[in-house]
């Protein structure tokens, strides 16, 4: 009888002792349900070929196997999104190998708040602490680029403006709230938006409670729709409502934090602009040609400079007062050596056709009728004046990038989006060719390209956006200066590159693309 109870009291101990266990154990099981897409490290070798085979690592140090849950629950949703652009990687500094290695590594996470650290490993090497908020957004715009600006929303100073991030937040705003509404909508990338960014929250501040200041990044393409509907075509672009409605939008982009706050009391539509006057309609002393008159022109005077300009060109509008100068003293003197002249090409475009003139401004010089020379170096007054009084033939064009021999592949308006249609992975750079920037990245541009010209799935091109319709494909792709690089999968614009401008950055970038991409088949081979 005495052996039965023993046995008894021996049963129930071990019971308690599995429920003990299993309590114990219940928050470690927890703690190891890893997304598949973090990849766990704990060797040293291992950890090496992970940063020599990716770009874009963000590894999380953690005291033990536990003390990263939270990280590593939010890390896994950020994989998901970062798939393919970005890696994440796990270290267990608790157990014996991964102990090994953070010794190698030097990376103490026990010395940190919550016993975890992030890190950020870019082609290879250290690059930073990741030492943004802790939120799926600010991570995962963070992994996009990593050597870019924090979100707007990160600013502290920011605190007033209202953040949206989804159409159906944007549509809750307007429903609920009572106040009128100012919705700055902007693109990350923006420079108007980057510089009226702290005067827009400054003003946020100022009226806090008696209106509502909102931000919301509407560049992505899911967003096409409210674009559309609030007829954004540039950035930033400001709406106001009232009790839900829209009612006007806001233009004054050389606005004070005051401005705002004193239009918020008073808010009046837009006053119409005034049409820029035509340069031909001004008191210019210019002789302003069309197809008709052009060849008549020129019989009556045997030596004539002409310009062939765009009205939207920058370079073309910072060039008019100096021509219009030099055009005051040579058409106007008895004894002058020639006379200036000036063609719109985007309205006379049989003589724009005819003189095969891609970019503005185009000067032209002829003699008895006949096009002598090209003169893209006569650029001022002073220049232009010597010239015309003893005119000599410019010194050799350097030869173009378009016209060099290379793997880029050089497009245009007419067949940028037929092209990129067929390529999964394509990294357009938009240039100048007077862009002193641009001219560095040309040739680090053009040997990854040429490292990559087997793969048809792989194309670098590049758009000269002073040439031809250029123009207008460079605004609609966002272009606001040179060179900007845009990453696109099959015609579908993903987002800018902001990486290192050198052979590098650019070999790293694809190498990353196509590595997650043998991934993915390696995967799927296993899975069947």
């Amino acid at each position: 009888m005495a052996s039965w109870r023993s046995y008894g009291r021996r049963m129930r101990g071990a019971k308690m002792f599995t429920l003990v266990f299993l309590v114990w154990l219940l928050p470690v099981l927890e703690a190891v349900k890893v997304s598949p897409l973090i990849e766990k490290v704990s060797d040293h070798k291992d950890f090496k070929k992970l940063l020599r085979t990716r770009t874009n690592v963000l590894v999380l140090y953690t005291k033990t196997a536990t003390s990263g849950d939270s990280h590593l629950k939010l890390l896994s949703d950020v994989a998901q999104t970062v798939k393919g652009q970005g890696t994440i990687a796990w270290v267990n500094c608790g157990d014996s190998e991964g102990r090994k290695l953070c010794k190698k590594v030097k990376v103490d996470p026990s010395s940190k708040r919550g016993g975890a650290e992030l890190l950020h490993y870019k082609d290879g090497t250290f690059h930073t602490e990741y030492n943004r908020p802790a939120t799926s957004k600010s991570m995962v715009a963070f992994l996009k680029d990593p050597s870019g600006p924090p979100l707007w929303e990160e600013n502290p100073e920011a605190k007033d403006v209202v953040h949206i991030e989804t159409e159906k937040d944007f549509r809750k705003l307007l429903k609920k709230d009572e106040r009128p509404v100012l919705m700055m909508f902007y693109a990350p990338w923006c420079g108007v938006c980057k510089r009226m960014q702290p005067i827009f929250q400054q003003a946020a501040t100022e009226t806090k409670g008696k209106y509502v200041l909102a931000g919301m990044n509407v560049h992505p393409a899911e967003f096409d729709g409210l674009k559309q509907e609030y007829n954004v075509k540039g950035y930033p672009t400001f709406c106001y409502f009232e009790k839900g409605k829209f009612l006007h939008h806001y233009e004054n982009y050389g606005a004070t934090a005051k401005d705002i706050a004193d239009w918020m009391k008073n808010p009046q539509p837009p006053q119409p602009k005034t049409p820029e006057v035509p340069w031909s309609e001004t008191d210019s002393p210019v002789f302003h040609l069309s197809d008709e008159s052009f060849d008549s022109f020129l019989e009556e005077h045997p030596a004539a400079l002409v310009m062939f300009y765009a009205p939207w060109c920058g370079h073309c509008k910072k060039m008019k007062p100096e021509y219009d100068e030099a055009a005051e003293i040579l058409n106007k003197g008895a004894d002058s050596p020639g006379v200036l002249a000036a063609v719109d090409a985007t309205v006379h475009k049989a003589v724009g056709d005819r003189f095969k003139i891609s970019g503005f401004p185009t000067l032209k010089y002829f003699e008895k009728g006949e096009d002598k020379y090209t003169l893209p170096q006569l650029r001022n007054k002073d220049k232009i004046i010597e010239f015309m009084h003893n005119p000599q033939a410019p010194p050799p064009p350097e030869q173009s990038w378009e016209d060099k021999p290379s793997s880029v592949s050089h497009l245009g308006s007419e067949d940028f989006r037929e092209a990129l249609k067929k390529k999964k992975h394509a990294l357009v750079m938009f240039y100048a060719p007077w862009c002193p920037h641009c001219k560095n990245s040309v040739p680090h541009f053009t040997t990854a390209a040429e490292l990559f010209k087997e793969d048809r799935k792989i194309v670098y091109a590049a758009v000269d956006c002073t040439k031809g319709q250029n123009h207008e494909l460079c605004k609609q792709e966002g272009v606001e200066g040179y060179p900007t690089f845009n990453y696109y999968n099959y015609g579908k614009f993903v987002e800018k590159y902001n990486g290192d401008r050198g052979e590098a950055g650019f070999i790293g970038f694809m190498r990353s693309l196509r590595g997650r991409d043998q991934e993915k088949v390696v995967k799927r081979k296993e899975e069947l």
